[in-house]
């Protein structure tokens, strides 16, 4: 009867690991749908890159007259703010001389882009991926990257 607890309680726990909520082609659509329509009324092109939470490209946009640089800075976006698990925006100040993470975008060459427009996309306090966006200042590509994920946190 006990090995028939334990293994109902593991059955129990692999099955609440499998419903955990991941993050898919269809919401990641829906937040670059949002990121490109908030983009067009402040009538800046972006590149918008989502990634799930091992940081693997799901879905990718460049908007007409985007910037080529734009491309992967949004996808390098992206892949910080779910490796960190916070926004590009806060990483930034954590990397400064004398700070905690002094130094961190030199451990992953090309990866990690330290300024804002990357956002984690959180779901019940799990990190399920994360969003990029690159083509105007840093201002905007955050207030776009923020605006496009309000829905899914």
């Amino acid at each position: 009867m006990e090995h028939s607890n334990e293994i109902h309680a593991i059955a129990s726990a692999v099955a609440g690991v499998l419903r955990q909520e991941r993050l898919g082609l269809q919401k990641a659509l829906e937040m670059i749908r949002r990121a490109e329509q908030m983009s067009l009324e402040i009538q800046v092109p972006m590149a918008i890159s989502v990634v799930d939470e091992g940081g693997n490209l799901i879905a990718f946009h460049r908007m007409d007259d985007s910037l080529l640089a734009s491309i992967a800075v949004s996808q390098s976006k992206a892949y910080t703010a779910a490796a960190l698990r916070c926004s590009t925006k806060d990483a930034a100040k954590m990397i400064l001389p004398g700070e905690a993470l002094y130094g961190l975008q030199n451990t992953h060459p090309g990866r990690f882009c330290l300024f804002g427009g990357g956002v984690p996309v959180m779901v019940n306090g799990r990190c399920i991926g994360g969003l990029g966006v690159s083509g105007g200042t840093a201002e905007q590509d955050t207030a776009v990257a923020e605006y496009a994920i309000k829905q899914e946190t």
